[in-house]
Order: structure tokens, then sequence, then C-alpha cells
């Protein structure tokens, strides 16, 4: 049997998401899970375009076998409106075989953004991740005020889950405490995956 691993899916535009996915996936592995990095190919808006079957660079791009297989799950996007990336909805909406089959009920899940403005969304992005994971039936796992950095934060970082403030241009970087309530996200979804499995 393959060992549990804890599967970190993202989409990410120009970066920032990406960066917290991989702190994220830290966190997992100080739980005692691998982590398993994927990512998803953007969605066009002509119909013929298909994506190569690997990215060019970067993460591979998730497999449905890859999301049936885990242990658990940590969901990243940038925030499109105070609403999910169309990219990662896409590859939600055709999970039904997942979801006919219980495949995901009862493992944790966590939800990461990034968003270019302060106050664009970030906890309505979270809540609009964790409405498919609901439908799955997993067991949707946030940060708890014991974290200190919620507390203490003047950019990202919510109890629906991990977040972080790029800036208008997108190139603010990651500050100590949203990378910590990244990296704690990723250890609490380890964790309970590791009692659950």
């Amino acid at each position: 049997m393959a060992e549990p691993y804890v599967l970190v899916l993202y989409y990410s535009r120009h970066g920032a998401t990406r960066e917290l996915a991989r702190l994220a996936a830290r966190g997992v592995e100080r739980s005692g899970l691998e982590a398993r990095v994927r990512t998803v190919p953007p969605v066009s808006t002509v119909c013929e375009a298909v994506a190569e079957a690997i990215p060019a660079e970067g993460d591979l791009y998730c497999e449905l076998e890859d999301l049936a297989n885990c242990a658990g799950l940590l969901l990243g996007s940038p925030t499109r409106f105070g609403n999910m990336a169309a990219a990662l909805k896409y590859f939600l909406d055709g999970t039904s075989n997942l979801w006919i089959n219980g495949s995901l009920a009862g493992k944790p899940a966590g939800v990461l953004t990034s968003t270019s403005s302060l106050h664009g969304g970030q906890e309505s992005t979270l809540l609009s991740m964790m409405l498919p994971l609901l439908h799955h039936g997993m067991v949707l796992v946030g940060l708890p005020y014991s974290e200190p950095g919620l507390m203490q934060t003047d950019a990202g970082g919510t109890p629906y889950g991990a977040s972080h403030w790029a800036g208008s241009d997108g190139q603010r970087e990651l500050t100590a405490t949203e990378g910590a309530l990244a990296q704690a996200l990723g250890r609490r979804v380890g964790e309970l995956a590791l009692k659950l499995t």
C-alpha cells in the first residue's frame, strides 16, 4: 500500500499562491506526512485550446487519482472578485466520480488564498473553496486563535484558512506571520490526516 500523503493543490497566476502552497506543504511535512504539490492548467477562452499534459515549468498538473488517493487536501487559489479562480473551479467541477464514490468523504481539508487588495475578498474566497469540499464530505480544518499570528497579522491570515496580501502589483512578499500561518494550517491538516488514516 502506498504511503499516505496530503495533496497541496493550487492555481497561481503570478506566484503568490504557489509560495503560500509551498509553505503549507512544509507544514504538512512537519506533521510527518508527505506533501504532494500539484497545480491545474489555466482555463482558456478559446474552446480548442488544450494545455500540454506536463507543464513547461513548475509543479505537475493534478490528476483525479492524486485527489482520490490523498489522505488530506490543502486547496489554494488567488482571489477573483471574492471567489476562487476559474481554473480551480473547472478542475473541481470535474470531480463528480469522486463525489459519487465518496472518495474524499471524511478526509481533512484546508484552504488558502492570495489577493491583491487587503479587503479584496480573502475570506469569501476561502469560503467559496470550502463549498465543494463540504459536498465531498471532507472535514474542514481552519486556524484557531491559539495560533498567535491571527491576533498579530496586519496583512493576511484568517480563521478560515491561510491568506496573503500580495499588493496591487502582486509583488508584496509573504510576511513572516502569513508564512507561519500557512505552515500551521499545513501541519494541522497533516496531523489530522495521520489520526484519520
